[in-house]
C-alpha cells in the first residue's frame, strides 16, 4: 500500500507547490472573476428578456382591449341609429314602414323551397379518410364549381 501511495505522492506535492506560485493564484483568481461576471451578465440578460416578453404581452393585451372598446363604441352608435330601430321593429314586432305591404307566407310553403338537412345516418357513416392535401384540393374544386356536399 505504501508503494501505491508513494507513486502518487510526488506528483501531488508538485501540484500543491505549483499552487503556491503567484502566477497560478493570479490565473485562478482571474478565471473565478470572469466566471462570476459572466454569470451575473447572463442573469441580467435573462431577466431583461423575461421583462421584455411581459411588456410585449401587456402591449398586445392593451391593443386587444382598445379594439374591443372601439367595437363596443361602434355597436353603441349603431344602436342609436334609426336604421337599427327600423330593423328591430320589423323583426320583433312585425311592423312595416308606411306604404309597405306585409306578406305572410305559410310555413309549409316556405319550407318547400329549402334544402333538406342531411340525415343523422349519413352524418354518422364514416367517410373514407383522404390525405390533407387531397381534402383541401377537393374543397377548392367544390368551391370553384359551386358544388354543395350532402
Amino acid at each position: 500500500m505504501l508503494e501505491l501511495w508513494s507513486r502518487y505522492e510526488e506528483p501531488a506535492k508538485a501540484y500543491i507547490l505549483s499552487l503556491r506560485d503567484v502566477r497560478s493564484v493570479g490565473s485562478l483568481a482571474f478565471v473565478v472573476l470572469v466566471l462570476l461576471i459572466s454569470w451575473s451578465g447572463v442573469k441580467a440578460i435573462q431577466t431583461n428578456y423575461k421583462l421584455q416578453q411581459e411588456v410585449s404581452r401587456m402591449k398586445q393585451e392593451n391593443e386587444v382591449k382598445k379594439l374591443q372598446n372601439t367595437n363596443q363604441e361602434l355597436q353603441n352608435s349603431y344602436y342609436k341609429t334609426s336604421q337599427y330601430l327600423e330593423v328591430t321593429s320589423r323583426q320583433n314586432f312585425g311592423l312595416a314602414a308606411p306604404g309597405e305591404t306585409v306578406l305572410i307566407v305559410p310555413k309549409d310553403v316556405a319550407l318547400a323551397h329549402t334544402v333538406p338537412m342531411p340525415s343523422a345516418e349519413k352524418a354518422t357513416a364514416p367517410a373514407k379518410k383522404q390525405p390533407f392535401w387531397q381534402e383541401n384540393f377537393q374543397a377548392w374544386m367544390d368551391f370553384f364549381f359551386h358544388r354543395t356536399q350532402v
